[in-house]
């Protein structure tokens, strides 16, 4: 005869080994033991409800066999996460975040140098509201990439739902002759991408440092009258790139520093304490990055940003401290040469003189 007691929870009388059990010395109905306890999922050892982290672990398994999925919060088995970097995701959010061909912000492969002569320039073209999907940026990869690799595609949280495209190093020359930009605009358009009207895109342009001089000083005087033409011709420049103040001013501001010479206005913005978001952008150790320019998926635009660009580097490189502080707006643009393109885009944005 099965021995019999009460139920500690409810009172029901039970069965022990039938229609009941001892749990922690204390006697519970087969209802109240579904009701009060759980069965750990790791350890299969059987606890308290009020005791299991969401019905499903112990406590110890917990701090020792689980993590909690990055994007959703859920509970996931240490050998069950997915990882994305340190972040652990369950796989639901694992497929929704991880891109085979979007690359994380903070990918940064060996750069591939393209054309003959300096400069080189790395080209961050930001594209939005088409999706941050792999096979849009697939698409856009396959333009170019084969059978050389020439841009790769990554995640920038400054974007609603889009994705930045990232040229290795090239020189003006390839970047126009050789490289495909004008596809890759053109696919971009296709699939539904803006970036001027976005209004949350930029195009920035890394310059080698090395292109700049054949040493440390000369390097340094070189970026110091880069830093003095922009502050010089801040207003132009503003118009130049499209975009607003208020625009520039969260993402690409101005130093505001002293312009009496190149080197005092490069002491000054380095001192400035302003970080990466300026116009230009000193903090990486070894490009200067231009980052005043809006995005842009019209090609003749695009070549005009970069004819610019490339016109002032050989400038700067060329001419010294004293030439860039005598020279007027009207002298840059009328020593341009063979650049009908940012000839024409300087006129239609009224900087012609």
């Amino acid at each position: 005869m099965k021995e019999t007691t009460k139920c500690s929870v409810c009172g029901a009388e039970i069965k022990i080994g039938e229609s009941g059990a001892e749990f922690q010395g204390e006697y519970y109905c087969n209802h109240c033991l579904a009701e009060k306890t759980v069965i750990c999922e790791c350890c299969n050892e059987r606890i308290l409800r009020d005791d299991a982290v969401e019905d499903r672990v112990c406590h110890d398994c917990y701090v020792d066999y689980y993590c909690r999925c990055q994007e959703c919060g859920t509970l996931v088995h240490e050998n069950d996460a997915q990882y994305i970097g340190d972040d652990p995701y369950c796989d639901s959010c694992y497929d929704d975040c991880h891109h085979e061909f979007i690359e994380d912000y903070s990918y940064k492969p060996d750069p591939i140098f393209y054309g003959t002569g300096q400069p080189h320039y790395g080209i961050e073209l930001e594209i939005d509201d088409g999706g941050e999907t792999d096979n849009n940026a697939r698409q856009i990869m396959d333009i170019v990439n084969y059978p050389k690799e020439h841009i790769y595609c990554k995640h920038d949280g400054s974007l609603n739902d889009g994705f930045e495209i990232v040229s290795h190093p090239c020189t003006l020359d390839y970047h126009l002759n050789e490289f495909g930009w004008d596809k890759i605009l053109e696919s971009a358009r296709k699939l539904g991408y803006y970036s001027h009207t976005a209004r949350t895109c930029g195009l920035h342009v890394h310059i080698s440092k090395t292109a700049l001089g054949t040493s440390i000083e000369e390097q340094e005087n070189t970026i110091g009258r880069i830093v003095y033409f922009f502050e010089k011709f801040w207003d132009k420049i503003l118009r130049f790139s499209r975009r607003t103040e208020s625009q520039a001013n969260h993402w690409a501001s101005r130093y505001g520093s002293n312009t009496e010479n190149p080197k005092e206005t490069l002491k000054s913005a380095k001192s400035s304490g302003l970080g990466r978001y300026t116009a230009v952008n000193l903090e990486n150790t070894f490009t200067v990055e231009l980052r005043i320019f809006r995005g842009t998926l019209r090609y003749k635009t695009f070549v005009a940003t970069l004819q610019f660009v490339d016109k002032l580097c050989n400038d700067a490189i060329k001419l010294s401290d004293e030439e860039f502080q005598t020279m007027t707006w009207s002298d840059f643009v009328n020593s341009i040469k063979d650049m009908p393109e940012l000839k024409e885009y300087l006129k239609i944005r009224g900087l012609e003189e």
